[in-house]
């Protein structure tokens, strides 16, 4: 199923996507309000949701709808860095021998087609087309033979970054965290209709111009390696966020570099999970 957040009227609403239209969830009582609730719930829930993507009442197009993130608020967003061999060339490093994890503060996370803010304090703003990894049962000390069934699904992602802050300090968290910087979406593709998350094709587009093109079969650390490493330090929680990580391509490995700048518009797809579309704007003043 596809799972999503979305905006008909005055608030949002969970909704299952069936072809080109949502079918509204939240006017059945039974179903909880959110989506981490809804994934905590799921295996009560799914057979209310099954039924009423069967049904299709009160069914909307999605076309006349605003798909919002499909999680508003995520408890943790876990990222992890150099996890393709393209992207480990062009940053002029070696591969590493334990996995690289940084955070995302929950307040980065943006909606599928909302702009993503430049900021006012630097102009290095760069993209990072990633898939994420949705948590659903999670854990602690989950094994590698079980991180699928601690994953719920996934979407489509990006990591967006702020290079100079980045890179002033050997901690990544601060360039990584910039409001509205992790837009993904546009909807969790629950983990039974994925047959293999490893063998997705991940292409990024900057004004319809091919960026990154690549194939999760290409990931250093796959998906139940970071599940299990992950899980080691932390309790993952229904809900979490995993940015499984960006193949090559990225703006500051260009000669010159190339930023994205006011008016430029970012497009990642990865088959199968769909795709989002973030224009940029100057960051507002949000007081």
């Amino acid at each position: 199923m596809r799972l999503a957040t979305f905006q008909a009227g005055a608030a949002p609403e969970l909704g299952v996507v069936v072809d080109a239209r949502i079918v509204p969830l939240n006017r059945d009582s039974r179903l909880p309000a959110d989506m981490i609730g809804l994934i905590a719930a799921w295996p009560d829930a799914e057979p209310q949701v099954r039924a009423a993507a069967q049904a299709g009442a009160g069914a909307l197009p999605l076309d006349q709808v605003r798909l919002r993130a499909p999680i508003r608020r995520p408890g943790k967003i876990m990222a992890i860095g150099l996890n393709y061999a393209d992207h480990i060339a062009e940053s002029n490093l070696g591969t590493p021998e334990h996995q690289v994890w940084f955070s995302k503060a929950p307040t980065a996370a943006n909606g599928p087609f909302d702009p993503i803010d430049v900021p006012k304090v630097s102009q290095a703003l760069d993209y990072e087309a990633e898939m994420v990894a949705v948590i659903g049962r999670g854990g602690r000390h989950i094994p590698r033979d079980g991180a699928a069934a601690a994953v719920f699904g996934y979407c489509v992602g990006n990591d967006a970054t702020e290079r100079a802050w980045q890179h002033r300090t050997p901690q990544w968290v601060l360039g990584k965290s910039f409001d509205t910087h992790a837009p993904f979406g546009p909807w969790i593709t629950t983990a039974d209709e994925v047959t293999d998350p490893h063998a997705l094709g991940v292409r990024c587009y900057v004004n319809g111009e091919e960026r990154q093109n690549s194939n999760t079969r290409h990931l250093v650390f796959d998906v139940w390696d970071q599940v299990a490493h992950l899980s080691q330090a932390m309790t993952l929680e229904p809900g979490d966020l995993i940015f499984t990580g960006t193949p090559g391509g990225v703006g500051a490995a260009m000669k010159p570099m190339r930023f994205l700048k006011d008016g430029d518009v970012v497009r990642v797809e990865i088959d199968g999970l769909g795709a989002i579309e973030n224009p940029c704007a100057p960051e507002p003043d949000r007081g």
